[in-house]
């Protein structure tokens, strides 16, 4: 797949609500997860280890109110699309999350990511 294809079926899967799916037919082996600094394992390494990451996440959702993913914009080996979620989290209540998503693509595989949004007030 092209980087317009791989960015195409990410925006499709996390529509649908697969995001774990997006990771295991989308994510290279090596690739690696960055979230903003600060944030505990701001940087994750290997498919298995941001498998993980992502689950331990979902975990702290007590409810999904609803989301958006836009349309991708491809610029070569990249993409990017702003993603909004609404989200009770079991330990600090509903909360609206936007962010905007970065994407690095390599042999048809995402090799990179990393998530820019607002950290919450403490």
């Amino acid at each position: 797949m092209n980087t317009q294809e791989v960015a195409d079926r990410l925006v499709e899967l996390c529509r649908q609500g697969e995001n774990m799916q997006a990771l295991k037919e989308l994510y290279a082996d090596n690739i690696v997860s960055k979230e903003m600094p600060g944030v505990p394992n701001s940087i994750v390494s290997g498919k298995d280890a941001v498998t993980k990451k992502s689950q331990d996440w979902y975990a702290t959702v007590e409810e999904f109110h609803g989301g958006e993913v836009s349309d991708p914009m491809v610029a070569e080996n990249h993409f990017s699309c702003k993603m909004k979620m609404d989200c009770t989290f079991k330990d600090q209540g509903r909360m609206q999350i936007e962010e905007l998503a970065v994407y690095n693509v390599n042999n048809g595989k995402i090799v990179e990511e990393q998530f820019f949004y607002s950290m919450p007030p403490q």
